[in-house]
C-alpha cells in the first residue's frame, strides 16, 4: 500500500463551503495572517508560543495600508472603519511585540 496522496482521496473528502467573496473577507483574511505572523494566533500545543516574524508582519501591515490608501473614497463607512481599525490595531500590536522581542533579546545577552 502506498502512502502517496492522490487527487482521488481529496475528491472523497467533504467540501467546506467557501464564504462569499467580499471586501470584509479580504480585510479579515489579511488581519488573521498578520496576527499569526505576530505570534498572536497559533495552532498546536497551548504552551508553545510561536516566534513572531516581524518582517513579514510589517509587510502585511504595509499592504493593508496601501489597500486603505488606494480604496479611499470607494468604501462604505463600515468597510472603511473595519480597514482603518485593523491597520491601527495591528500597528499597535506590532510595536508592542517588537518591544517584547527587543527586551527578550537584551536579557539573553
Amino acid at each position: 500500500m502506498s502512502d502517496e496522496i492522490t487527487n482521488e482521496s481529496f475528491e472523497d473528502a467533504p467540501r467546506i463551503p467557501l464564504p462569499q467573496p467580499s471586501f470584509a473577507f479580504i480585510v479579515l483574511s489579511m488581519r488573521a495572517q498578520c496576527e499569526m505572523q505576530l505570534g498572536l494566533m497559533h495552532f498546536g500545543a497551548a504552551d508553545e508560543k510561536p516566534e513572531p516574524n516581524l518582517d513579514l508582519a510589517r509587510h502585511t501591515i504595509d499592504l493593508m495600508a496601501i489597500l486603505q490608501e488606494k480604496t479611499k473614497g470607494n468604501l462604505s463607512l463600515e468597510e472603511q472603519r473595519m480597514l482603518e481599525n485593523s491597520v491601527t490595531e495591528l500597528r499597535f500590536r506590532y510595536v508592542q511585540i517588537s518591544d517584547e522581542v527587543a527586551k527578550a533579546a537584551a536579557q539573553k545577552v
